[in-house]
C-alpha cells in the first residue's frame, strides 16, 4: 500500500499513524489506510483501500517514522480521540501517555511530563471548538492516564468509571524491607485491589522471562497472599471475558464483595 502512495505528500494519519507509532487499536479494525492532506478541507475520500482525509496538517504535525510520513504523536491522538469508538481512542491516548511519561526501566510515572503534554493536547483541542467529535476528544484527554500498562486496563478504567467506582490509583508501589510489588488498581472507595490479567503474562515468553507458566503462577500466588495479609485488603482478578460490559465486570467484582459506594 505504501508503495501506490509514494508520489504524494499525504502522511499517514489517524488510526494508520497509530499503528506507526506502536499505539494499541483496542477492538478496532481499520476497513482503509489512512491518509492526509489539504485539498478541500474536513472532505474523507475512499478510493482502493485508502481513506483520504481533506484536512490540512501543518509541516509540524509531520514525522518520518521507519522512512515513512506520517502525523506527529500529537496529532495522530487528535486524531483518533475524534474519530474512533471512545474505548479505541481511550486506549490510544493512554499509551500514548505512557510513551511521553512512564519509565520502564524504574517503573516510575513523570507526573510533570504527562501535564506537560496533556495540556498541549488540550490547547489543540480547544484551538478546534466546533470539530468533529471534539467533545469526545475533551473527555478522553481529561480521562487518560499513561499508568495504563495494557488496553486491558484502558477498558478496565473505563468500565470501573461506568460503575460508579472513584478514580483508581494506578500501578500502585507496595513495599516493605524484603518485597516490592506493584498492583493494578487500588479501589480505595471500595478499600480493594484491582488486577487486569492479559493471557500474556502465563504464556508469553517476553513478559515471563526464564520462568516457567507454573512458576509465574506461583510466585503471583505468593504476592497476592502477601498483599492480602499486608494490606488487610480483597484483590481480586479479571480477564478480557470481563470487559464485554459494565454489568459483566460488576458481576465479576461483586463475587468478591467489591461494590462501588452508594
Amino acid at each position: 500500500m505504501h508503495s501506490r502512495r509514494e508520489a504524494s505528500a499525504a502522511p499517514f494519519s489517524h488510526a494508520s499513524a497509530a499503528v506507526l507509532w506502536g499505539l494499541p487499536l483496542f477492538r478496532h479494525v481499520p476497513e482503509a489506510v489512512h491518509v492526509s492532506d489539504a485539498r478541500h478541507n474536513g472532505v474523507v475520500r475512499h478510493a482502493r483501500g485508502v481513506a483520504r482525509h481533506e484536512v490540512s496538517v501543518p509541516d509540524d504535525d509531520i514525522v518520518v517514522i521507519g522512512g515513512i510520513p506520517c502525523t506527529s504523536l500529537e496529532r495522530t491522538v487528535f486524531d483518533v480521540a475524534r474519530t474512533l469508538p471512545l474505548a479505541s481512542a481511550v486506549a490510544v491516548a493512554d499509551a500514548a501517555l505512557r510513551l511521553v511519561a512512564w519509565d520502564p526501566e524504574d517503573r516510575v510515572y513523570d507526573q510533570g511530563a504527562a501535564s506537560t503534554w496533556a495540556t498541549a493536547m488540550e490547547e489543540r483541542i480547544a484551538r478546534a471548538r466546533g470539530a468533529r467529535g471534539i467533545r469526545q476528544a475533551r473527555w478522553i484527554m481529561a480521562f487518560a492516564d499513561g499508568r495504563a500498562q495494557l488496553p486491558g486496563e484502558s477498558m478496565s478504567r473505563l468500565l470501573l468509571h461506568d460503575l460508579g467506582f472513584a478514580t483508581p490509583r494506578l500501578q500502585v508501589r507496595l513495599a516493605d524491607s524484603s518485597h516490592l510489588y506493584f498492583v493494578d488498581f487500588g479501589l480505595d472507595d471500595a478499600k480493594a485491589w484491582g488486577e487486569f490479567d492479559g493471557e500474556g503474562k502465563y504464556t508469553d515468553a517476553q513478559f515471563r522471562g526464564e520462568r516457567t507458566p507454573w512458576e509465574v503462577v506461583r510466585a503471583e500466588k505468593e504476592r497476592e497472599d502477601w498483599i492480602r495479609a499486608t494490606t488487610h485488603r480483597p484483590l481480586v482478578r479479571w480477564g478480557m471475558q470481563h470487559l464485554a460490559s459494565p454489568v459483566t465486570l460488576g458481576r465479576r467484582l461483586a463475587e468478591f464483595g467489591i461494590r462501588p459506594p452508594r
